[in-house]
């Protein structure tokens, strides 16, 4: 089975432009993602997709590869079909696709090699990792894509609304999805050949799709706090937790030196 990893990054970000580009302890964004993408030694590729020049220049200039891209596209997955079909990648049905959206800064190589771990053993053909809210203002923010799974690690569904409920359960276990996703490359296929869902549309979020037309998404659980950078705050807020973070010192320092 071939292993993948796309990173798709733009610049035109609504609420944060130019994010890719922005420094935290002195390296772009995005070259921290492509770094702790590589630190998981289970992947043939690991690929940015961009339709910006300034981030394939960053990539390629830290050693990394990158594929440019159409600047038309609504969707990270749109972006990822268009990087395996530009690089001609010769991927079978089951083979594994990982995405990790360009603003995923805490990723790291672990969740990645449990990811994969699952992929395989479960024969899901969707997995997406999902990570421990620890504040209760995360859990109501409605910027923040909720889930809930069964016991068997099956996503049951994702809201913007604070689910599970607090309200007799103060406690309750919380976790958010993140923008880190495996696919088997029929099902990436398979999203843009589906259409729009009712409760898809509703909650805007994507991956409901597949389990409204009744496909099965695995999760996998990170107690690890995640965060996908949107703003200015949470450029700050990522920059202090990467400084303490391990899985920066495998890279950072050796980065900067070469």
């Amino acid at each position: 089975m071939q292993s993948v990893c796309i990173i798709p990054a733009r610049m035109g970000s609504s609420r944060f432009p130019g994010k890719p580009m922005s420094p935290l302890l002195g390296m772009p964004m995005i070259e921290h993602i492509y770094h702790r993408c590589r630190l998981h030694e289970g992947y043939d590729r690991v690929i940015v997709a961009t339709c910006d020049q300034v981030i394939a220049d960053c990539i390629i200039s830290a050693g990394g590869e990158a594929v440019m891209t159409s600047d038309d596209h609504e969707r990270c997955t749109d972006r990822v079909q268009e990087a395996i079909s530009n690089l001609k990648l010769d991927l079978a049905n089951e083979d594994l696709v990982q995405m990790v959206q360009g603003d995923e800064i805490l990723v790291g190589p672990e969740m990645l090699a449990e990811m994969q771990h699952v992929f395989q053993d479960s024969g899901a053909p969707v997995v997406n990792l999902v990570s421990r809210l620890y504040r209760v203002e995360d859990h109501e923010d409605p910027n923040t894509v909720k889930v809930v799974a069964a016991p068997d690690g099956r996503l049951l569904y994702l809201s913007r609304a604070p689910i599970p409920s607090r309200a007799r359960a103060p406690e309750v276990p919380m976790y958010q999805q993140t923008g880190v996703i495996a696919f088997a490359k029929s099902h990436l296929d398979r999203f843009s050949s589906l259409p729009q869902t009712p409760l898809e549309k509703l909650e805007s979020v994507d991956m409901l799709r597949y389990l409204e037309h009744g496909d099965t998404i695995m999760a996998v659980k990170t107690e690890i706090e995640t965060i996908g950078v949107d703003t200015e705050q949470d450029r700050a807020r990522a920059e202090s937790i990467l400084a303490d973070n391990p899985v920066t010192g495998r890279y950072l320092d050796r980065a900067n030196a070469s």
